[in-house]
């Protein structure tokens, strides 16, 4: 299963209904805390259900809306790439497609509410039956479904999902179908979350400004859900299934035997005691793991070393994994959210980390979520990567268009999307143009402006265009007999040399 959408609403500077499509690799960018770690955040508390990084609470919720009487959360997964089968009730395997638990796009869109921050309450949207004569099948049990059923013809009774499908063929042609909420708890088969959930990708969040303490750190979690990861394959699952009967099967012969041995001593006693051993299937496995770390000489925990030593450990984490996942066969769905991969970072490193997941994004069964603030990691990417999330009357998250500049510019984006003329944009803008050796062409038929050249041996007045001027301005910020360049001259510059670079480009 992979995400085609989320959707948020009423969480945190999220108010109305905010949707968010989502790629293989996907970069968030926009100004600070305008929300683009909530949305990683919001995903952490719907997969990982408040036992990952992120544990929802009151204060989560939107203030304009618990202001108007709304206190309930709300965030939304749409999913694409389906399993064909599974088992939502304990009588056969069926398809999603078959019990009407799909949009009209064929995609699962799965929905969890939070009343006042609380233990949510999981739904499905689907394109599903409402004629009175066959609506809410999922919600009775295989005696009412024998009731509706009547004489219509069915292969097997016993099976609920045969029943369903047969009075659904009765009423094909008047299925009346509509996009309605059916709440899984309701569902007659109450363990269809836990089958869904077998399914869904495993998804990681790793915080840009984790506490640090040695169990619970960005160093330590790749190496927790590696073991996540590795508990999921198929052949391990089976293997462990049969290590953990035959621990099952020796127990309770010890157990059996202690009793008949306890039961010729007093018979009352043994009458009053039954042996409780845990089934295979409820045993947690990851729990035997959970120490798993790596540690430096003399076993000091790596999170006591510097944040940079940490992120680069997170680094080569992710290309091994870009390496293993790309030639691996039957792996797991997985989802990466990682904030500011940048930091601590030397750009050659950032340089590196973006070509592994880029690597990864292209493997099977594997998306990834970035936020940045660096213009360096912008430029590594490929426009459609990229989205903004912007706060105009609503919340909402663009994805970004060619700019002038043929490469994806994390100041270009600030300026189309914000209106921001700054320094930084620029000398992108300049040097850009220099760099092409188109300069002097730029300069053909521009005004000029008196500017004062500070030189060693005193002061040489030269004629500059308002671009070259300001960039002397930004360059030598120790020349102070200019006057200082305004920002209606930033902008008119700023706009002069994208005009320039569209026509070029």
């Amino acid at each position: 299963m992979k995400i085609k959408q989320v959707k948020i609403e009423n969480f945190r500077s999220y108010d109305n209904e905010c949707t968010i499509d989502l790629n293989d690799l996907n970069v968030f960018v926009g100004k600070n805390d305008i929300g683009k770690s909530t949305i990683l955040e919001a995903l952490d508390i719907f997969f990982n259900e408040n036992k990952g990084v992120v544990k929802m609470d009151k204060e989560d919720i939107n203030k304009k809306c618990k202001d108007a009487g709304n206190t309930e959360i709300k965030i939304s997964v749409v999913f694409s790439e389906l399993p064909e089968t599974l088992t939502i009730d304990s009588t056969n395997p069926t398809k999603l497609a078959e019990e009407y638990l799909l949009k009209s796009d064929g995609t699962l869109e799965i929905i969890k509410r939070f009343p006042n921050a609380g233990a949510p309450k999981i739904f499905i949207k689907a394109n599903h039956p409402t004629n009175p004569n066959c609506c809410e099948l999922l919600l009775k049990k295989n005696v009412d479904l024998k009731k509706l059923l009547g004489d219509i013809e069915c292969d097997d009774k016993t099976k609920n999902a045969v029943i369903r499908k047969s009075i659904w063929n009765k009423y094909m042609d008047d299925l009346q179908l509509n996009e309605i909420e059916i709440e899984l708890a309701k569902i007659d088969a109450k363990n269809t979350w836990e089958q869904l959930k077998n399914y869904m990708p495993l998804f990681t969040l790793f915080q840009s400004d984790r506490k640090n303490s040695d169990g619970d750190d960005e160093v330590q979690n790749p190496m927790k859900f590696a073991v996540q990861e590795i508990l999921k394959d198929a052949e391990l699952k089976l293997a462990l299934e049969k290590v953990a009967k035959e621990v099952e099967k020796k127990l309770t012969e010890v157990s059996t035997k202690t009793l008949e041995k306890l039961n010729e001593m007093n018979p009352e006693i043994a009458k009053s005691l039954t042996p409780i051993i845990p089934s295979p299937e409820s045993l947690k496995w990851s729990d035997v793991f959970k120490s798993v770390s790596i540690v430096c000489e003399e076993d000091i925990p790596i999170n006591k070393r510097g944040s940079g030593v940490k992120r680069l450990i997170l680094l080569n984490f992710f290309r091994a994994e870009a390496e293993r996942r790309k030639k691996a066969e039957n792996i797991p769905s997985i989802i990466y959210a990682i904030e500011e991969p940048e930091t601590s970072q030397h750009p050659s490193h950032q340089k590196k980390l973006i070509e592994a997941f880029i690597e990864l994004s292209n493997a099977n069964r594997t998306q990834i979520i970035l936020t940045t603030h660096s213009p360096s990691i912008v430029k590594l990417l490929e426009f459609e990567h990229l989205k903004l999330i912007k706060n105009g009357n609503e919340r909402e998250v663009v994805n970004i268009e060619r700019g002038d500049l043929p490469y994806p510019s994390l100041n270009e984006v600030n300026y189309l999307a914000f209106d921001e003329s700054d320094d930084e944009y620029h000398n992108e803008l300049y040097g850009f143009i220099e760099s092409e050796k188109m300069l002097e062409e730029f300069k053909i038929g521009k005004e000029t402006i008196l500017y004062k050249k500070q030189l060693k041996n005193g002061i040489i007045e030269e004629q500059k265009i308002l671009s070259e001027y300001i960039r002397h301005q930004i360059h030598h910020p120790e020349n102070l007999n200019n006057i200082r360049f305004t920002n209606e001259q930033l902008n008119e510059s700023i706009k002069q040399m994208r005009e320039f670079i569209k026509i070029k480009i």
